[in-house]
């Protein structure tokens, strides 16, 4: 297993290798640009260039891009759905150039929309933002349940990936504090072996690209996203250990998303509290 945490880009995407290598990852996670502004960033080819011969004089092996928060692909306004098309196309485009391992996706809300229509539309933004790219896969993620977010559930993780085409593109990535708050019980190896069953059989492990590592803030079966600090939420650190050390993870990158000691994201040591939490996993499987 791979981990590591989300880093920042500011001053340039090398920056951000060099970031992740002070943290002590052997992965990084990035935006492609601003979270939460439409304008993309512009980079080039020598960006790309710097970016990928910093990976190479690094400890670190991969990289993954987050798509901005902006995107809903399951919109019925039309303007909105245009944006978050592009957007996801430009993410792809930047994940081609530098080779990550994949554009992770919040893939949208409906709100008080019907289901079914909202599905359709998120799997045809999907489809269609990997048609206008080359080969970096869309990694849908399983989210928390709140406020009409779809993919909360393996039935429609499931369903977005068949409305997306079904293509070797679309992929899974799996959110610890997610999993939990909505409803799905991590908090012990049986439990996980249960969860991890039902994801192969509804959406199939062999789209499982990626992990986030998160504790919870609030408690099992909540629907809310608030991620707290390894060992200090609801899920606590020795299920975060069963979970990182499941056998089925075994290949996956796992980026830290929490808020670190300062709220400014997770620090060195929270790395290696990781890497502890994972040991511990192994031994409490033994």
């Amino acid at each position: 297993m791979l981990i590591g945490a989300h880093v920042s880009t500011a001053g340039g995407l090398a920056k951000a290798v060099t970031r992740g290598s002070d943290l002590g990852c052997d992965s990084i996670q990035i935006f492609n640009q601003s979270p939460r502004m439409w304008r993309p960033t512009n980079y080039g080819e020598e960006d790309f260039a710097a970016f990928r011969e910093a990976m190479e004089a690094s400890r670190i092996s991969t990289v993954i891009i987050h798509a901005v928060y902006l995107i809903n692909c399951a919109t019925p306004d039309r303007a909105l759905r245009k944006k978050s098309l592009a957007s996801l196309a430009h993410a792809l485009r930047i994940g081609d150039a530098i080779g990550a391992t994949g554009v992770v996706l919040h893939p949208g809300a409906r709100k008080d929309a019907p289901l079914r229509p909202a599905v359709k539309r998120a799997g045809k933004v999907i489809g269609e933002a990997i048609a206008d790219s080359e080969s970096c896969p869309v990694l849908i993620e399983q989210m928390a349940g709140h406020a009409g977010i779809l993919g909360h559930t393996f039935d429609e993780i499931a369903d977005l990936t068949e409305a997306a085409g079904g293509g070797d593109r679309v992929g899974l990535c799996l959110d610890s504090c997610h999993l939990f708050v909505s409803g799905y019980d991590i908090r012990t190896a049986e439990g996980i072996t249960g969860v991890l069953d039902e994801a192969d059989s509804k959406v199939g492990l062999e789209r499982l690209r990626a992990l986030h590592i998160n504790d919870s803030k609030v408690a099992f079966g909540e629907n809310l996203d608030r991620h707290e600090n390894l060992g200090k939420g609801e899920i606590g650190g020795r299920s975060i250990g069963l979970f990182l050390s499941e056998p089925r993870f075994e290949d996956l990158t796992a980026t830290l998303e929490t808020p670190g000691p300062e709220k400014q994201g997770p620090v060195r040591k929270d790395i290696t509290y990781a890497r502890r939490l994972r040991s511990q996993g192994f031994r409490a499987r033994a």
